[in-house]
């Protein structure tokens, strides 16, 4: 616990802070009231912790508020944007103008912030994200060697939220001494009390038994509030400041009253809350100039990797490909960095640990943390691969679906999916993967069939924008392309085909080769059947796909290790739809039941995925 007692700071920087407080409280409520909607009183218990950030303690370039040289500030408590926005106005990042927007159509300043706005680097608003993506903003700046800070503004309400407390322990556990935790304790949630109320001591021990430097001060007490900043400025470990507030302080018919959470004063009670003010200027004249900025891209000036080196025929797992990819990609492009939830001897993301241990950082069981910490990595201009066990990440959607929101460019790798992983059992098969994956907006998601196509599309999610999710298999599956094979985006492979071809198959991964078996099977009996390797999942080029298959016959049969809503299926029947494409017939091979423990080849032949399955469905469409 750090000592309390205030240093000596001049009374005329107190006065001007606490002035500065006072201002960012009434654009808030004037924007909130101009609006219609949104939430004052949240802003209103944290005006001396922005006023204390922004303008005493954080170093930032107001014409270039994106620099990486700059100090970087994320508002968890998304709610509370309206005082983040006002807080950059009065920085000059925008005019003051601007604030006035709030919340209308076609305004960068949203009712909860995205990297839209210049100065955020992610979107927050989902609660509990916000120490996770600091975090990543700060180790990435150690990484860079920028002496920077980076501040993240929490409220009590969001700190249920375990996600926090996975951020803590590894802020911690790696001593990342530049990340400064400033909780916002109002006592005040949107339905009631929460959970602690005011008694900021316990989140002062829940910090310091995970190794912060904290302490508590009056979080309205702009004197405190500087000497805690400055203090903080000055740790040897992640710090915490913890700071009893009042949530619509200023305001007596507000402050500390239920019922006033997420509702904007109406022009009667905005009145009020201003005369109770002081002094108030009169309001800004509305700017209707948009200052949003355009999201910088993923970097691709890369020079292409190694390429693979496999032969024909020979066995090797897709995972294990993936793995040394990633280490040839990280030899051509110093800005990619590893992230692992303690699974890198299955993920194969040890290759590039062992070759590049600076930029490998291993997040233990905790992926909701690891997900949100790349989101901080991708803002500072790093491409982050984070990598688990496929059906893991399902734990990480919430912060995967931020991750779009905040237009980031990170890469996720799933691995053991399906039943085809064998013996551990349906808690570690991946069947909603796929679905999940597929909803997220502007993702792309690719399932290689091989080694070859593995070791490509780890380089090929480097350079492709947003979000990229990669699916790999645990068990070996033979070679099938040449090592100087490509793989666009969108895309397929036709690995087998003929002129005589009556049907189609589509497939990708463990059931690609089961789709290859099925076809030999079949030719014995005189059917000839093409068969589509659908690497990529999304998007997918729905005209190409059904010439493909038109000149198969036009009958089809879709074959996935993964559930059947949302998956490789449905993606390519609702492609082939929305292309105009008629089917002369289809059938969709999918895992219809919650899956047990077993061998991956009987696994595979119970649930209806093998060879004898997919060539039966082509003998009941002829």
């Amino acid at each position: 616990m750090s000592d309390s007692v205030n240093v000596a700071i001049a009374p005329d920087v107190i006065k001007k802070i606490g002035e500065k407080a006072r201002t960012l409280s009434i654009h808030s409520m004037r924007m909130t009231t101009a609006a219609g909607s949104g939430h004052p009183t949240s802003c209103l218990s944290c005006a001396e912790l922005m006023a204390g950030t922004f303008f005493y303690s954080m170093k930032m370039d107001p014409k270039h508020p994106d620099a990486p040289t700059n100090d970087r500030f994320v508002m968890s408590k998304g709610h509370a944007a309206p005082i983040l926005y006002a807080a950059l106005a009065e920085a000059g990042v925008f005019p003051v103008g601007r604030l006035m927007t709030l919340r209308q159509f076609g305004s960068e300043l949203e009712g909860h912030p995205t990297p839209r706005i210049p100065g955020v680097d992610a979107a927050t608003g989902s609660l509990g994200q916000g120490l996770s993506v600091g975090l990543g903003l700060a180790l990435a700046a150690r990484l860079e060697k920028r002496p920077i800070r980076v501040y993240v503004l929490m409220g009590d309400g969001e700190m249920a939220e375990g996600n926090v407390w996975e951020a803590a322990a590894l802020a911690a556990h790696d001593n990342v001494s530049n990340l400064i935790a400033i909780a916002d304790i109002n006592s005040l949630g949107q339905s009631q009390r929460t959970m602690y109320s005011h008694d900021a001591e316990i989140y002062q021990r829940k910090f310091e038994s995970q190794g912060w430097e904290t302490e508590v001060i009056d979080g309205h007490d702009v004197a405190q509030v500087l000497a805690a900043l400055d203090r903080a400025r000055e740790a040897k470990a992640p710090y915490a400041i913890i700071a009893r507030t009042i949530k619509g302080h200023g305001v007596s018919f507000a402050a500390d009253k239920e019922g006033w959470h997420g509702k904007a004063f109406s022009e009667e009670d905005l009145k009020r809350a201003l005369a109770e003010m002081g002094d108030v200027p009169p309001p800004p004249a509305i700017d209707e100039k948009s200052y949003a900025r355009e999201v910088p891209g993923p970097k691709t000036d890369f020079p292409a990797p190694a390429p693979p080196a496999y032969k024909p025929g020979q066995m090797a797992a897709t995972r294990v490909a993936f793995g040394d990819g990633l280490a040839k990609l990280g030899t051509v492009h110093p800005m990619v960095v590893a992230l692992d939830g303690d699974v890198q001897n299955s993920t194969y993301t040890d290759v590039f640990h062992k070759a590049f241990p600076d930029r490998f950082f291993q997040g233990f069981i905790a992926e909701q943390n690891m997900v949100a910490a790349a989101v901080g990595f991708s803002a500072r201009g790093w491409t982050p691969f984070a990598a688990t066990f496929a059906c893991f990440l399902g734990r990480a959607f919430d912060q995967t679906r931020m991750a779009a929101i905040s237009r980031s460019h990170i890469k996720l790798a799933g691995s053991h999916c399906g039943v085809s992983i064998g013996e551990d059992g349906p808690s570690q098969m991946a069947l909603e993967d796929l679905a999940a994956m597929r909803a997220v907006p502007g993702a792309t998601v690719l399932y290689p069939s091989d080694a070859v196509s593995a070791e490509r599309m780890v380089e090929l999610a480097a350079r492709q924008p947003g979000i990229c999710y990669i699916r790999t298999t645990r068990p070996k599956t033979a070679v099938l392309y040449s090592n100087d094979e490509k793989f666009p985006v969108p895309g397929f492979k036709v690995p087998r085909r003929s002129e005589q071809d009556r049907a189609a198959v589509v497939a990708a991964g463990i059931t690609l080769h089961e789709a290859l078996k099925a076809a030999e099977a079949l030719k014995k009996e005189g059917i000839d059947v093409r068969v589509i390797d659908l690497y990529c999942v999304k998007p997918i080029d729905g005209a190409a796909l059904g010439a493909e298959i038109r000149a198969a016959g036009g009958r089809l049969v879709t074959v996935e290790d993964h559930y059947p809503e949302g998956g490789l299926g449905e993606a390519t029947l609702t492609a082939l739809a929305t292309s105009g494409v008629a089917l002369a017939g289809a059938r969709h091979l999918a895992v219809t039941r919650l899956p047990h423990s077993g061998k991956e080849n009987e696994l595979v032949e119970a649930f209806g995925i093998s060879a004898s399955h997919i060539a039966e469905a082509i003998r009941g469409l002829l």
